[in-house]
């Protein structure tokens, strides 16, 4: 049975148990009964995780069936991540540790962000975690890699034989990337970036302007460094509500096509060469790779270039929409001169949900999800997150950003903006 099947076949029996109809689900839900049908039946998978957590209380699921199916929606979004990689056959036994995988350089980048409240897994999680991330390392492509230890100081990895304790980490992860400063082990990207790094790869982009770094330079440190004790999938097209986001694309109306799910938006924002605009939301999925606990010192913004945002249209993917649930977040004004991830309380129905804090404590058997709401009115901004780890082997940082590349998002203030009409199958203002 595949990843999505046997996610599909634990809402089936939730909902069965829980006695409710469809379309009472789906009014919870806060989407339609024919998607709900979809999510049940195998079809397609829900794009966020809320929409997971909100249906099993909904059925009444207790705390253990409430973990295992995040757990099942974890290995089934990561499946579908890796697109058309050949699935790996499971090993009858695990190895003791899985080798990093070598990766180039990345050059460090300074900016601001925002994280979500942690979640809590069982022991056989992390059975599943490390055959998921043996079967991205063979294929090349699942959404959750392991990361490699570099060098003695947070950010600088040390020249000389040999990695000791407070190694920098880096090896990207899931849709986007999940690295650390450079080191010479690490794992490729599992999907490519949604839109251009950097004004050149876009036609009538302005031009860069390199924002004030506080990150070390790049540096290269020689032979095999250890595992690193995380392993991360990213998603950096997160959608409010799961329907509320916007586009600025430089193509006319006529041109674009009509807006995606969300599920969608990495390949359509890729396809229309279009930016984040106003707002992104980046969703970090972490876990550890060993049999100790890692702990998440902090979170810091690095902002690589601030340029004027350029006079292109505004895509909205939805006339409108709404939801009970508010996720906790680390909230980030890519505006401030020194941006910092701020903690943000959510609210589910009227419930307050706390702001997420660090310290956090995360292994095999309890990963944590982080969510980074970012948002400007002034700046065309390339960004990146530097999360600080700790463990008993060592220290390091990771880097967060979008398949190796910055994160992009663009003020969208003064532009044209346009919606879709679906009675007259267009876009207009």
């Amino acid at each position: 049975m595949s990843e999505a099947e046997d996610f599909a076949r634990l809402m089936r029996e939730l909902k069965e148990r829980g006695g409710l109809s469809y379309g009472v689900l789906a009014r919870r839900l806060h989407t339609s009964t024919s998607t709900l049908h979809r999510y049940c039946n195998g079809e397609a998978l829900p794009a966020e995780f809320a929409v997971v957590d909100r249906f099993a209380r909904a059925c009444g699921a207790s705390a253990a069936e409430a973990v295992d199916l995040h757990r099942a929606w974890l290995l089934a979004d990561a499946r579908r991540r890796a697109g058309a990689a050949a699935p790996t056959p499971v090993p009858t036994q695990l190895p003791e540790a899985v080798p990093a995988v070598a990766a180039e350089p990345a050059v460090p980048v300074v900016g601001t962000a925002t994280v979500g409240e942690p979640v809590v897994r069982p022991s056989w999680y992390r059975r599943r975690a490390a055959v998921v991330a043996a079967a991205g390392l063979a294929a090349g492509a699942l959404a959750v890699a392991l990361l490699a230890v570099t060098g003695p100081d947070r950010g600088a990895p040390q020249a000389g034989a040999g990695a000791g304790p407070g190694a920098g980490t880096r090896g990207p992860a899931g849709s986007g990337s999940a690295a650390g400063t450079p080191s010479a082990g690490g794992a490729a990207p599992t999907e490519s970036a949604t839109g251009p790094a950097s004004p050149s790869a876009a036609s009538g982009g302005p031009a860069a302007v390199p924002a004030p770094s506080s990150a070390p330079p790049p540096v290269s440190a020689p032979g095999r460094a250890p595992a690193a004790p995380l392993g991360a999938a990213v998603r950096s097209h997160v959608w409010a509500a799961g329907c509320d986001h916007a586009y600025l694309s430089e193509r006319g109306p006529a041109s674009v096509p009509p807006p995606p799910v969300e599920a969608d938006a990495p390949a359509w924002a890729s396809a229309q060469r279009a930016v984040h605009a106003g707002n992104q939301i980046v969703e970090v999925t972490l876990h550890g790779t060993g049999g100790g606990v890692v702990v998440l010192e902090g979170l810091e913004v690095r902002v690589a270039a601030r340029r004027t945002p350029p006079a292109w249209n505004v895509y909205q993917m939805s006339q409108g929409c709404g939801g009970g649930l508010t996720p906790a977040v680390f909230a980030v004004n890519l505006d401030a001169p020194r941006p910092l991830a701020r903690p943000v309380a959510g609210n589910d129905a009227g419930n307050r949900l706390p702001a997420p804090s660090f310290p956090m404590r995360v292994s095999a058997a309890e990963p944590v999800v982080l969510r980074v709401a970012a948002a400007t009115t002034g700046c065309d901004c390339d960004w990146a997150l530097d999360l600080r780890w700790s463990s008993p082997a060592g220290s390091g940082t990771l880097r967060i950003d979008d398949g190796g590349r910055p994160l992009r998002t663009s003020a969208a203030t003064g532009r044209p903006v346009y919606g879709y009409a679906l009675e007259q199958g267009r876009w207009s203002r």
